[in-house]
């Protein structure tokens, strides 16, 4: 069949709303928050890397992902007045295009980023193509057409212009949950990513140590042992920065400063050649114990403990410097210099969350407008330009920021020098409550994940449309879009979706971007696969924002509670409170026990997986399918999971012991079955997180450091008495193969065994027993070195299948 025919209805949807974006007015994609970075977009434009260095970077991500059909597509770096004023791209039939060996399509932008997204979106919206994380299935490339054959577009061209300038990219605890162990390898093909999906404005936080290192030994004298206990271990560099934590996991060998130090410098060439402008982070006020002692009459304070057990003063209650305090600003200086030294250049926008964990001593207006003065006085001392970008996730959680607080942080900086994302603006917008952050320039924000939890969820809808509202309300003061989520490589659909906001217009009809997905993720369109995205569109990926809330499927958060607290229901469960942030979430009291959130039909969801599987066949040779294929078959099986729990404590409450065996022995052979689910697929794997860590490491003893930190950051976190576990467990849980069937399976049997032996001797739950047994396994798979597989084993097909007989066909599992 002919690639253009084939692909000619995909074509001329897609034309028709591509077309619609170039007769806008700019009167429509202009906000008054614009107006506010005018200036800084003129100082970042001026200070772009040359064409030619732009040009070579683009075709660089050319390169590595289609090498076959370099030759086929020309690059152009034009101006903004070109484009209409507006950041943009263009993709046009190359004029020489009937030559043979001569280019076929050309490509032009603002930017190497801009062509990179032009190169993206010709490829998905002509050729049928598909760009995911290569653990979410890759790159489908299957129906780009062969050289020569390339789908034209209109005879004038298509222009592309962004709405808004900026398309931000991270949250500051990503660089742990996702990119702790990452070389120049990976984040090349990040980076790539990134210039594809169209994003400019990424944060670029890996290194920051070592600079810090540098700044507190050279102008502060303090001592290599004394900063050993300020940063954490590798795999809690995210939670060290914000002052959460200190010292755990580390130290840090001087060999991880100065290998961190030259990949940030990778990053940031990488990230500045493509045009993009990588955020810097700034001085928040979290300093060294020593500190104190070098200048005592600082107004330095010691914060709380954050979730250590007992308080234990190795890992918890960090120091911050009052920001009014003299020594803020001086500080602030010496690190923004410290890092334009170190780099050469900057984007002048600089990261500092000072508040985001951190409440402040007084809530007086003046008092709070003081310290938002001083925070960006620490900026621009180092960088006269300086634009502070702030998360305004405080906001969202802490009854601390009402209105006149709110107010006095954002107003405490001249207008344009503030940025605030709105961090969860698809569940919990800021944008609406706050009128417009009180005028203050805001860029909407897709959270989505939170600590790297592997469950099928979303919220489609409020992407589609949640960023083209913000921009068209009254007195907008957005200045772009963005994701912020706590980790990545999940959920590619939400991704894609989200991705394609920063160069939308219009409302996005999402029942037909479905339709256009699942063709395009698989490379053709087939009926029975776009009827179960439909399901899975109307199910899962329309929930409730309850499901944001932390993961609490039995299998990777086992209750540690007396089961005679576990309330029995089968309803249906539609609200599950509030989201939260990371520390709410873990402050809750756990010695109650909250079911499984649950936000969708069941016996739907079964159904959309019956329909995949009834493709496999057809599909069973791609990539993308089988991840899919595995991560849905996971999801039905999880919440099965938690039913068949449910099933325990009945018999248990029953005084059943027959029943809870029975039970209990059916849910740990569903655990060590999903186990082998997930050997089927890369992306389901815990050998390769595992393997990345000790991969970093100089030496045995940094390879079993780095090993732990790795292990414990996906468990439980800090020291634990016998009978006391940390309330920092299961929270960066994982759907891991290796990960369920060596820990998570052995964990849930130890309950098991207690449950049983409380029936059969006729005393209660021995709930401190069990909590020694699981505390002493934690640490010992915390300290074990055992391998788990880099590649998968199993077909992914045969497996779902057999699993799909076996567990859902039942009615118990459609009992929803």
């Amino acid at each position: 069949m002919d690639y253009y025919y084939y692909y000619s209805p995909l074509h001329s949807i897609s034309l028709l709303f591509v077309v619609a974006l170039s007769v806008l007015s700019l009167a429509q994609s202009s906000t008054i928050g614009i107006q506010y970075i005018s200036r800084l977009l003129e100082i970042q434009d001026s200070e772009k890397a040359p064409p030619s260095v732009q040009v070579a970077a683009a075709y660089g991500v050319l390169r590595r992902l289609i090498p076959s059909h370099s030759s086929a597509f020309e690059f152009r770096i034009v101006s903004k007045e070109q484009c209409g004023g507006e950041s943009c791209f263009s993709i046009k039939n190359h004029p020489s295009k009937h030559i043979r060996g001569a280019p076929e399509i050309l490509i032009t932008g603002v930017t190497g980023g801009e062509i990179s997204a032009g190169l993206h979106w010709y490829l998905k919206h002509w050729c049928g193509s598909h760009i995911s994380w290569e653990t979410t299935g890759g790159a489908q490339l299957y129906s780009l057409p062969k050289l020569g054959s390339l789908p034209h577009v209109r005879d004038d061209g298509i222009l592309v212009q962004r709405p808004v300038p900026w398309n931000y990219y991270q949250n500051a605890v990503s660089s742990s949950y996702s990119f702790a162990w990452w070389d120049w390898t990976r984040w090349e093909k990040e980076i790539d990513w990134m210039a594809l999906q169209g994003i400019n404005l990424p944060l670029a936080f890996t290194g920051q140590e070592a600079i810090w290192q540098k700044v507190f030994q050279q102008k502060y004298n303090i001592s290599s042992s004394d900063l050993d206990d300020f940063f954490g271990g590798p795999a809690f560099l995210a939670w060290s920065r914000m002052a959460n934590l200190h010292g755990w996991g580390g130290p840090l060998p001087q060999s991880w400063f100065d290998q961190q130090l030259i990949l940030q410098k990778k990053i940031l060439a990488r990230m500045y050649e493509l045009g993009m402008t990588p955020v810097l982070p700034a001085f928040s006020g979290n300093v060294p114990a020593a500190l104190k002692q070098v200048f005592p009459s600082a107004k330095i304070t010691r914060l709380g403990n954050w979730f250590s057990v007992k308080s234990d003063p190795r890992w918890c209650c960090t120091y911050l410097l009052d920001a009014t305090d003299a020594l803020f600003i001086e500080i602030g200086r010496e690190f923004i210099k410290q890092q334009l030294k170190e780099y050469g250049r900057t984007g002048h926008i600089y990261n500092c969350d000072t508040f985001d964990e951190n409440t402040p001593p007084e809530d007086d207006p003046e008092y709070i407008s003081s310290l938002g003065a001083a925070i960006y006085s620490g900026m621009q001392s180092g960088d006269s330009e300086a634009v502070w970008l702030m998360q305004g996730w405080l906001f969202s959680y802490d009854p601390f920021w009402r209105p006149p607080q709110m107010k006095a942080l954002l107003h405490s900086v001249p207008l344009g020098s503030m940025v605030v994302l709105d961090l969860f603006a698809e569940a919990k917008p800021i944008w609406i409550t706050s009128e417009q952050f009180y005028g203050v320039p805001y860029i909407w924000c897709m959270l989505h994940n939170f600590a790297g939890n592997i469950e099928m969820y979303g919220i489609l809808d409020a992407v589609a449309s949640g960023p083209v509202d913000a921009r068209r309300s009254k007195k907008s003061t957005m200045v772009g879009v963005g994701m912020s989520m706590e980790g990545i490589e999940q959920n590619p659909v939400v991704y894609d979706l989200m991705s394609e906001m920063a160069f939308q217009h219009n409302k996005i009809d999402v029942k037909a971007w479905i339709d256009r997905y699942s063709a395009r993720r698989y490379g053709r369109s087939i009926p029975s696969i776009q009827d179960a995205w439909n399901i899975l569109y109307h199910t899962i990926y329309n929930c409730t924002d309850g499901a944001y809330d932390k993961n609490r499927d039995v299998i990777v958060a086992f209750p540690d509670v007396d089961p005679s607290v576990i309330s029995i229901t089968h309803k249906r469960y539609d609200e599950y409170g509030k989201p939260v942030s990371r520390r709410a979430v873990l402050e809750r009291e756990r010695n109650s026990y909250d079911q499984p959130h649950l936000w969708y039909s069941t016996s739907e969801v079964i159904r959309a997986l019956e329909l995949f599987i009834s493709s496999g066949d057809e599909l069973s040779a791609s990539k993308t399918y089988r991840y899919d294929l595995v991560d849905l078959t996971r999801q039905a099986l999880a919440k099965y999971a938690n039913n068949l729990f449910l099933e325990v404590i009945v018999a248990y409450t029953s005084n059943d012991v027959h029943g809870v065996v029975e039970h209990s022995k059916r849910f740990l052979e569903l655990v060590d079955d999903m186990d082998t689910l997930l050997a089927c697929h890369n992306g389901f794997l815990l050998g390769p997180w595992l393997e990345s860590a000790k991969q970093l490491a100089q030496n045995a003893e940094q390879e079993k450091q780095f090993e732990w930190n790795a292990r414990t950051q996906i468990t439980m976190w800090f020291d634990n008495t016998d009978e006391e576990a940390s309330l920092l467990r299961d929270y960066g849980n994982k759907y891991w193969s290796g990960l369920l069937g060596d820990y998570y399976g052995p964990r849930a049997a130890i309950y098991f065994k207690y449950l049983i032996e409380s029936l059969e001797e006729g005393h209660g739950f021995r709930l401190k027993d069990w909590r020694r047994e699981w505390i002493k396994l934690t640490n010992d798979w915390q300290s074990s070195r055992n391998l788990y597989p880099v590649e998968s084993v199993g077909d992914a097909l045969t497996t779902s299948r057999w699993l799909f007989d076996k567990y859902l066909q039942s009615p118990r599992a459609n009992d929803h």
